[in-house]
């Protein structure tokens, strides 16, 4: 996070970009010593936050991942697939499912495994469980979202929100959780199926 805010390309906006990162460093601080993750949760919450200081770098509607896409493959994403904006935000809310779940999961099967010592843990209702814990998340961030939308000057809100124009942003962003925390339930339950077999 420190190496990103060096020669910061907004420097005025990097503060805010930078308030979640901060947040979620301590929660992973606390974890350490309170959650214990599993290995695969931890890593699934480390990369969510390598993704998001990325995105705090350049301020999400500027990663230049076209850029990167093109000096590796001499071709660019947004040509390919028709794109009019910077996807990078779509990206990190597909991330926050698909991480998100895992992290859920470990959380709600410590605390079932806290307060229910003699039932095994409902891997069905866990994994329900983790999508809504995602969900609920993913609202609550749309709705602080609006907050800033609402009470910061509109350059500072569209730096930290990057719409970019597209009036059903929140909505899809919200979609592209939900379907990454699918993703990572598929992925649980077929590793599930495979180490039973």
């Amino acid at each position: 996070m420190v190496v990103s805010l060096r020669n910061a390309l907004f420097p005025a906006e990097q503060w805010l970009q930078h308030t979640p990162t901060v947040l979620m460093l301590l929660g992973l601080l606390w974890s350490t010593s309170q959650a214990r993750l599993s290995s695969i949760s931890f890593a699934c919450a480390i990369s969510f936050v390598v993704l998001h200081i990325i995105g705090a770098r350049w301020i999400y509607s500027n990663v230049p991942y076209d850029a990167w896409c093109e000096s590796l493959t001499g071709m660019s994403l947004s040509d390919q697939f028709g794109w009019q904006r910077n996807h990078y935000d779509r990206l990190v809310h597909f991330a926050s499912g698909c991480f998100g779940v895992p992290v859920a999961l470990d959380w709600l099967k410590q605390t079932w495994d806290a307060s229910h010592s003699n039932d095994s843990f409902p891997k069905r209702w866990g994994w329900f469980l983790s999508l809504c814990v995602v969900m609920a998340v993913g609202a609550a961030y749309e709705v602080l979202e609006w907050q800033i939308a609402m009470f910061f000057s509109p350059a500072q809100a569209e730096a930290y929100n990057g719409q970019q124009g597209d009036v059903w942003d929140a909505q899809k962003d919200l979609c592209l959780a939900g379907m990454g925390g699918l993703l990572a339930i598929g992925i649980h339950w077929i590793w599930s199926e495979f180490r039973r077999d």
